[in-house]
């Protein structure tokens, strides 16, 4: 991509939903970008913290995981779908 060229938005966000999962899966480290378009309210907590809950209480840690892959799944499906969109032959983006 040239440099002056904005990188497509895949999704918009809405209220009470997961910006990244970086914090839940090592190395940690933050894959993908974000920007607001109106002022926002946001939650941030400490990764370190709620992984440790996590391992501490396998019932509370499943359900965090479970709940990131939800997130997940949605995204890459919703990704595929936008980039098909975006950069496929007319016809090719339905549904599979």
């Amino acid at each position: 991509m040239c440099p002056a060229a904005r990188s497509p938005v895949i999704e918009s966000l809405g209220h009470g939903e997961l910006v990244g999962w970086s914090w839940h899966f090592a190395p940690y480290v933050w894959q993908l970008g974000a920007e607001v378009t109106h002022p926002v309210r946001a939650w941030e907590f400490d990764a370190n913290a709620v992984r440790a809950m996590c391992a501490e209480d396998p019932e509370f840690g499943r359900a965090i995981a479970t709940w990131v892959a939800r997130v997940i799944a949605h995204r890459l499906h919703a990704s595929r779908i936008r980039l098909l969109d975006l950069y496929a032959p007319c016809g090719s983006g339905g549904p599979s």
